[in-house]
């Protein structure tokens, strides 16, 4: 590639081709998430190329899936041996050496003093859904506590404990028994509070209100948390909040689930985000990142959680072979390259040059972060604290048409999460667009 062609934005964006096929997917696509920005023709590492010829810049990893580059040659290479193999065993009928081999090699990585097992399935939501069912088997209690600003999927188990927004769950009622709590949002503290002296006020909101007014604690089975929250706005919570939420479950014999569906596999500057507090869980969740792109979840749990007899829980296509072979591979290039330190470098240097900005504009309230899992919150008034949604929905719309590919988060929110293996010449040349863009809306509102 010669040096600086991305970006390269050569037509409207969405440009008349990808414009062509908008149109004609809505005949029969379902309504989903999608943005009517680019039509994907290809990808390399932090590159995206849309059918109009366009070359993009990626800073959202597609939902922080792609942690080793989009097509990294290693895992193509993994997925095509196994390709000559077989493409799947089923965890219904047989064993296979893969899903060993890949159990063993996982629970090394993540954290807790204790032995291990694996449930694979196909993504975040199913993940969930197993964490839900372990838990409700082993202790025998109705009620799953959540936070407020969660996202832990879009099936009935995992969108009963989603709270991000109300466009999720709209008209899906009966949820199964589920309780949400106050999240840890310093920025906007719930209860309006300093977090510089607050020690964590709104976990103890568990204890003290919850679990005295609404919720016995001998009812509820699991605690479910992101250690950062994700679609809820990239949320760091105050470093003393995961910890303590971890010493409310223990003392009230309440199985803790932590979400590393979107902050798993180095994005953070660790191999987990629960790595960054004082706690431990006894169920982790995770998808996304964790097979380059190819689709799979797996369910961690402490291995004296696990069921009791065949049956209590399965999936066809969970544990795929292909997608095991992709994250043997995908976990081996995590550890060989050590992403997550260069997450951490990577992060650091753009939260720095971020937070300049921040005191530069009116209009950037928040910069926050871990790793290359940053959030940007968007405000009309830094007093007020006003949701800026139209302005950062025009910062998005901006970066596209100038060649970056951006993700929104919370209400007026933008995520930063590039491929761990982007270039740091890419990386710097999307920060630098990005904060022009920034300054070019700030002096507009104002």
């Amino acid at each position: 590639m010669r040096k600086m062609e991305a970006p390269n934005v050569k037509t409207d964006i969405p440009g008349p081709k990808s414009q062509a096929i908008i149109k004609e997917a809505r005949k029969y696509l379902v309504t989903t998430t999608r943005f009517d920005y680019i039509v994907i023709a290809k990808m390399e590492n932090d590159l995206i190329w849309d059918i109009d010829g366009n070359v993009f810049i990626d800073l959202a990893a597609g939902i922080a899936v792609a942690n080793v580059g989009h097509r990294n040659p290693e895992i193509i290479n993994a997925v095509k041996a196994q390709l000559e193999k077989y493409t799947h065993a089923g965890p219904h009928d047989w064993f296979d050496e893969l899903q060993l081999e890949y159990a063993r090699k996982l629970v090394k990585y993540v954290p807790g003093n204790f032995d291990k097992k694996v449930f694979f399935g196909n993504s975040g939501t199913e993940s969930v859904e197993a964490a839900i069912k372990v838990a409700r088997w082993n202790k025998k209690r109705p009620l799953i506590l959540a936070f407020y600003g969660a996202f832990h999927g879009r099936t009935m188990g995992s969108l009963s404990l989603t709270a991000s927004k109300t466009a999720h769950r709209r008209y899906l009622l009966p949820y199964f028994l589920s309780i949400h709590a106050p999240y840890s949002y310093c920025y906007r503290c719930p209860f309006n509070l300093d977090p510089s002296n607050c020690n964590a006020a709104c976990a103890d909101f568990i204890e003290d209100w919850i679990f005295e007014k609404l919720a016995p604690p001998e009812d509820v089975a699991a605690i479910i948390m992101e250690p950062i929250q994700g679609e809820g706005g990239y949320i760091v919570p105050h470093p003393l909040f995961v910890e303590k939420v971890a010493k409310i479950a223990k003392k009230y014999d309440i199985l803790l689930i932590i979400d590393e569906v979107q902050t798993g596999f180095a994005r953070t500057g660790k191999m987990f985000a629960i790595e960054h507090f004082n706690a431990t869980q006894d169920i982790m969740t995770t998808a996304k990142s964790i097979a380059g792109g190819f689709p799979l979840g797996a369910t961690i749990i402490r291995a004296d959680l696990d069921f009791g007899y065949q049956g209590a829980h399965s999936s066809t296509f969970g544990g795929n072979a292909v997608s095991l072979a992709a994250a043997n591979a995908t976990l081996d290039y995590i550890v060989k390259h050590k992403l997550w330190e260069r997450a951490a470098k990577l992060g650091g240097e753009a939260l720095k040059l971020l937070n300049e900005l921040k005191e530069e504009t009116e209009i950037l309230g928040d910069v926050r972060g871990k790793g290359l899992f940053i959030g940007l919150e968007f405000v009309k008034n830094k007093d007020t604290k006003e949701y800026a949604v139209k302005e950062r929905d025009k910062i998005t719309e901006l970066a596209y048409k100038r060649g970056l590919v951006v993700l929104p988060a919370g209400k007026s929110a933008l995520r930063i999460a590039p491929p761990l293996t982007i270039t740091e010449e890419h990386f710097n040349r999307a920060l630098e667009i990005l904060a022009d863009i920034i300054r070019e809306v700030d002096r507009k509102k104002a």
